[in-house]
């Protein structure tokens, strides 16, 4: 089975500790080690969750020695972005039809208070 990009990145998302290591990372490469410190987590454990983002595309994992530096790629990301714009979308003219709907309740109100 075939999975395609936009479903592995919103599965990585999904787990609160990849959407925290992402957070970290977007602030520059770090650790597996220094990755783990916030976590109640072992480094086995951390690794799990670095394994599914590096799958998902949302990370490069390299090794300099004894160090195992980890940074963002956040191309995947734009993918997510792009496909929630449309929602983003509909919603704002959902939201402009109801305003445009109330809008037209208040004129109504206004007209028929007047009348009486």
């Amino acid at each position: 089975m075939t999975t395609d990009l936009l479903s592995t990145t919103f599965a990585a998302l999904a787990d609160p500790t990849r959407r925290a290591i992402l957070a970290r990372l977007s602030r520059g490469t770090t650790s597996v080690t220094e990755l783990a410190e916030p976590f109640k987590m072992t480094l086995p454990g951390i690794s799990k969750h670095l394994k599914v983002l590096e799958r998902a595309g949302l990370i490069v994992r390299s090794r300099e020695a004894q160090w195992r530096p980890c940074r963002l790629k956040a191309a995947p990301l734009k993918n997510a972005v792009d496909w929630l714009e449309e929602y983003r979308k509909f919603w704002e003219q959902s939201f402009d039809r109801l305003d445009d709907y109330l809008h037209e309740l208040q004129k109504k109100e206004k007209h028929h208070g007047r009348k009486k």
